[in-house]
This record gives C-alpha cells, sequence and structure tokens, in this order.
C-alpha cells in the first residue's frame, strides 16, 4: 500500500506540473483551455470554473491539456484558438511543459544538496584480496582525509579522482584512530566496461566503503550550483544513452523501465526515506522533460518539429501528412508500450510472484 501511495503521489506531481506548463502558458498568451485532466480515458469526477473543465480521469499514467482549436479539424480562426497563434506562441505553450519538468528537477536535487541527504563516507570497510591497498597496510576502519593533498569528503569524490589515475601513484592521507599518514599507492589499471557498454580503463586500489554514511550539507547558493551540476550530469547522460539505444550500443530491453518498474523503485524508495523518493522523483521529472522533447510524433517534441518545418516552409504542413506521420508515431509508442510492459513483466519476476501467491 505504501508502494502505491508514493507512486501514485510521484506520478500525479509529474503529470501536474507537466500539464500545467502547458495550462499556465496557453492562458498567458491568450489560448482557451477546454480541459485540464489527470488521467486518460472516462472521467471520475470533474468540475468546471470560467471556461476549462478540470477533470481526474480513470488511468492515472499521465494527463492532457485540450485547448480550443488545437486541431485542424475544430479550427475556426478565432483569436482565442491555439492554431490562431503565431509560430512562436505555440512554441512557448508546448515547450512550456517540459521547461516545468526540468525546473522542478532542477529544484528538487538543489533541495537535496541543501538539506543533505546519506552519503558513504570515506571510510574504508573491507580490502579486495591483492590489491594494492591491502598489500601496503591499509585496514578496514581507516579514513581517507586527502588524495595528493586535495581534501576528500565523499567516497564518490574519491573513487572519481582514484579511477582517472591510470599513470602513476596516488598519495593517500590516512586517518586511523586519531592518527593521519600518507601513504603512496600505485593503483592497478583495469579495462572494465561502463554503463554504455564501452572499454574503458579504470584505476582501481582495490578498497569498498563501510556502511557508515553522513549527511551533506551545502549552501544555498552551492546548493543550487551541485543541483545544476547533477542536472547536466543527468542531461548529457541520458541522451548519449538513447543514442547508444538508437544505434544498437546499448540494449534497449537492459536500459529502459516503465510504469512497473517505477512502481518497484518507488517502494524500495519509500521505504527508504522522504530524501529518496524525492531524489527518484527529481530524476523521473527530469527524464519526462528530457523524453519530451525529442522530435518524435505525438511528444511535445513531435509538436515542435512540426513548428520547425513550418517556420521554415513558411507554411504548415498538410493536414494528412500530419495525420500519417502522427499515427505512425502513435503505433510506434503503443509497439514501445506493450514492449516494455512485458519487459518488466519478466525483468521483475512478476509472473512468477503472481503464481508463488497462488501455489501458496
Amino acid at each position: 500500500m505504501l508502494s502505491l501511495i508514493c507512486f501514485l503521489a510521484v506520478l500525479s506531481v509529474l503529470v501536474l506540473v507537466h500539464e500545467f506548463g502547458h495550462f499556465i502558458t496557453a492562458l498567458r498568451l491568450g489560448v482557451r483551455v477546454e480541459k485540464f485532466s489527470f488521467g486518460f480515458g472516462p472521467k471520475i469526477f470533474s468540475f468546471k470554473r470560467k471556461e476549462t473543465e478540470y477533470l481526474v480521469s480513470c488511468i492515472p499514467l499521465g494527463g492532457y491539456v485540450k485547448m480550443a482549436g488545437d486541431e485542424p479539424s475544430e479550427a475556426k480562426n478565432n483569436p482565442w484558438e491555439f492554431l490562431s497563434k503565431p509560430a512562436g506562441d505555440r512554441f512557448k505553450i508546448i515547450f512550456a511543459g517540459p521547461l516545468l519538468n526540468y525546473l522542478l528537477a532542477f529544484f528538487i536535487f538543489s533541495l537535496i544538496f541543501m538539506f543533505g541527504s546519506p552519503t558513504p563516507t570515506t571510510e574504508v570497510g573491507s580490502l579486495l584480496k591483492d590489491y594494492p591497498a591491502q598489500n601496503l597496510g591499509i585496514l578496514a576502519g581507516d579514513k581517507v582525509i586527502a588524495l595528493d593533498g586535495k581534501k576528500v569528503g565523499t567516497w564518490e569524490e574519491m573513487t572519481e579522482i582514484i579511477h582517472k589515475r591510470v599513470d602513476g601513484s596516488i598519495r593517500f592521507t590516512i586517518e586511523r584512530k586519531g592518527k593521519t599518514f600518507d601513504l603512496d599507492i600505485k593503483p592497478v589499471v583495469r579495462r572494465i566496461k561502463d554503463i554504455f557498454g564501452k572499454e574503458a580503463a579504470f584505476a582501481l586500489v582495490g578498497i569498498a566503503p563501510s556502511q557508515k554514511m553522513e549527511k551533506i550539507r551545502y549552501g544555498f547558493f552551492k546548493s543550487f550550483e551541485m543541483g545544476g551540476k547533477k542536472l547536466a550530469q543527468l542531461t548529457a547522460i541520458t541522451y548519449k544513452a538513447i543514442w547508444f539505444m538508437v544505434t544498437g550500443r546499448l540494449s534497449l530491453k537492459e536500459s529502459m523501465t516503465g510504469p512497473i518498474g517505477i512502481f518497484i523503485i518507488t517502494g524500495k524508495a519509500a521505504q527508504m526515506g522522504l530524501i529518496y523518493i524525492l531524489h527518484l522523483m527529481g530524476i523521473l521529472s527530469a527524464s519526462l522533460a528530457i523524453f519530451n522533447v525529442l522530435p518524435f510524433p505525438v511528444l511535445d517534441g513531435g509538436h515542435i518539429l512540426f513548428l520547425a518545418i513550418e517556420k521554415i516552409r513558411g507554411k504548415p504542413l498538410p493536414v494528412k501528412t500530419q495525420e500519417v506521420i502522427t499515427n505512425i508515431g502513435v503505433t510506434l509508442l503503443i509497439l514501445l508500450t506493450i514492449f516494455i510492459f512485458y519487459n518488466d513483466i519478466i525483468k521483475f519476476g512478476i509472473f512468477e510472484k503472481l503464481f508463488g501467491q497462488f501455489k501458496k
């Protein structure tokens, strides 16, 4: 039940923020909004305020904003209709949805850095046999204070420096039982596949983190700087992963997850605490923005592509052409959705769990 509540809460926030971006921008630019719906399918309940009907529909896996005259068959060239607005205004309305999701992710990441999240310290928990750290006398419980004179505060920060040192030694400043000493360690270099399946050289000294965690907090302005950096890194990694999936260098089956996977991951985050739910929400909000601006029919990026073509041609594509392209996009999206659902069912062993319950 906790997993379901958290899943619906996270999804609701992301959908409402996205659709609110379209909604508020449309109103500011003088476009009438006929419907603002959370969810798809038959409505559960609704109410009307001014010219807009607000709905909650029975399939809570998205939402939509219905604007006056946003379909060529409905347009009557009234000044308050979507298609009557200049291409620049229509771009702003379409782009506002992903933009608000992106800004939400930035705000969430900044908030996490401001209030702190549990982070592994630089305390050594265990050592790998026959690796330099063990051979040179590092012990479990030792804390790495600095590398080559540069202070390190988190395990991630420390390992990032170590992995890049494929030549030469690193001077470790170690704290042990209140005393500090220096130790020069030459890492061993291994060729390991990264998350994109690409082989790369990594330097390793053979240490693993302990279970000790501490909250790392940053000042107000530094938190926003760190939030921006994290968002930029996530964006770069996501687009790189998308490119690798398109070119076949990364497995689509292993790299994508859908509502079932998100539900399971949200449940695990809920058990770990609020900060982990917020972190997951930030990642999902950024991902929603990133995927939505891809130039694929049906997505916001597909509509932006049509606008770009209209700007270049000086007139929109023929309605029939747009319909054909959109129908192809819808078909591909349905097939992709079915694939992702099936993949999640197999990946997370849903069938086995259901049959296990029946056997009991």
